[in-house]
């Protein structure tokens, strides 16, 4: 049987959390109060996904390595999706207006809408919306 997890939990290391905090609110996003302390502060992304924003001095508890400066070198996309091309260009425009940097130009593939930003640390992070009536229902 294939494993599939009923929950998603990704953690990145942050140098500023009241700014990154503030940045991630100026959004629309959510925390959950619940999992958040001076060290930490967990991004709602939905019911069962979460991004855990970590000191980088907490962070460097839980590995064994290295924080990578993810303003110089990329460490991963955390990709989320947009009900809308509207929806899509208007949480990219936020992110941009908080202070994040555009990492790519938008990308229109057709079915496929993608905005891509870089937010305070250099973490990059993709706004897709996708128009799944464009794919075949064969």
């Amino acid at each position: 049987m294939a494993y599939k997890s009923t929950h998603t939990f990704v953690n990145l290391p942050v140098k500023d959390l009241n700014r990154t905090k503030e940045f991630f609110s100026s959004i629309g996003f959510e925390f959950n109060p619940q999992f958040s302390d001076e060290n930490s502060a967990c991004l709602v992304i939905n019911d069962n996904t979460c991004v855990q924003l970590l000191t980088e001095s907490y962070f460097q508890t839980f590995i064994n390595k290295p924080i990578a400066d993810a303003t110089c070198a990329a460490t991963g996309i955390i990709a989320l999706s947009a009900i809308s091309r509207a929806q899509a260009d208007e949480l990219a425009d936020k992110a941009l207006a908080a202070g994040g940097k555009q990492s790519k130009e938008p990308a229109d593939h057709g079915f496929m809408y993608v905005r891509s930003f870089e937010d305070l640390d250099g973490h990059l992070w993709e706004i897709a919306y996708m128009d799944m009536g464009a794919f075949s229902q064969e």
